[in-house]
């Protein structure tokens, strides 16, 4: 595995471009996947999204300025792309975020690709009750243990703001436990 600036630096010149995209792909892949995943629910939306995130990290890796790290400019690119997707497809359903959201965590259960138990399906409910951001902010600190600092990276938000959603999230998301 080549160390990132090094990577970036193959991924901007012509000659070596598609080899390090390559890479990048197999290094990410996964990581993306799962954070889209959290987002969009569904398997089938996921490879859609992932494949839409790349194709943008390929063609505007020269627009890239280094100001943070690969991984989390191609994280926010994934995380923007998921919430574009969400809402182009509550927008043709005419329905709101939020009943979109709802319905994507009822199609969860017939998901041929979700692994979960029944405590987990209770959990993504939770997490489906929750605004937008919080959504994203909970699933990237709890599940993917991602820094705050990071975050804000990513999120383009303040550490502060963050560790505030965060909070409200865990409230909400316990007291939807207890009451479900």
């Amino acid at each position: 595995m080549l160390d990132e600036k090094q990577l970036i630096q193959e991924l901007k010149h012509s000659k070596s471009k598609e080899k390090a995209f390559r890479v990048l792909v197999s290094t990410y892949k996964e990581r993306l996947y799962w954070h889209i995943r959290k987002i969009v629910i569904s398997h089938d939306d996921t490879d859609d999204v992932l494949q839409n995130t790349f194709i943008k990290v390929f063609r505007n890796i020269d627009n890239f300025k280094e100001e943070s790290k690969l991984y989390s400019w191609m994280y926010r690119i994934a995380t923007n792309e998921s919430i574009t997707f969400i809402n182009k497809r509550a927008k043709q359903n005419s329905i709101s975020m939020e009943e979109m959201q709802v319905k994507l965590i009822e199609n969860i259960e017939s998901d041929s690709y979700f692994e979960g138990n029944e405590a987990q399906i209770k959990l993504q409910k939770a997490i489906a009750t929750l605004p937008q951001k919080q959504q994203i902010v909970f699933n990237m600190k709890y599940f993917d243990d991602i820094k705050y600092q990071d975050m804000s990276d990513i999120l383009d938000t303040s550490v502060g703001a963050l560790k505030a959603s965060y909070h409200h999230a865990v409230k909400k998301i316990e007291e939807y436990l207890k009451s479900n």
